[in-house]
């Protein structure tokens, strides 16, 4: 069988995501991609989420930080991303996504804008409403460790 001529062929956008959530979350690429799919159908409908197909390439969340690319159709940038922000959690774990930016190949996507940007935070002993506790510290966010789950925080105030 054939492959089809280059201007016949489907054209690709690649969203490079930026993924945020709690410290002690863990949850795989699978159950991103099933919350993606549920967040488009339920923006757009059965018709505008086949429109968009919105697929996770490559995933990675390693202590809270993580990052994704997000494929879609060329001309559909903006439901993608408008459907990637619908997501607020994964698997009932709260989460927060940022698009770093958008390329027109998966290479580049990687060289720009993710480059393996994630680390692990460093864990610390912090003072919080006058008891130690144990927190998360990753740049200026500060995730602390209570009774109910986790707190968020900055820097500033510990100082």
């Amino acid at each position: 069988m054939k492959h089809l001529p280059k201007h016949l062929q489907p054209r690709w956008r690649y969203l490079a995501v930026e993924i945020e959530t709690w410290p002690d979350a863990e949850f795989e690429r699978g159950a991103f991609q099933r919350d993606l799919w549920y967040a488009a159908q339920n923006l757009y409908g059965d018709v505008g989420s086949a429109e968009t197909d919105l697929t996770v390439l490559s995933f990675d969340l390693d202590g809270g930080d993580g990052e994704t690319i997000v494929r879609a159709y060329r001309g559909t940038e903006d439901r993608a991303r408008a459907a990637l922000a619908t997501v607020d959690a994964v698997d009932g774990t709260p989460v927060g996504l940022r698009v770093r930016g958008i390329s027109g190949t998966v290479r580049a996507c990687e060289e720009r804008y993710l480059n393996g940007r994630t680390g692990r935070g460093k864990q610390r002993d912090v003072v919080f409403e006058n008891e130690p506790h144990p927190a998360v510290v990753r740049g200026t966010r500060v995730d602390v460790e209570g009774t109910d789950g986790f707190a968020g925080a900055t820097r500033l105030d510990f100082e």
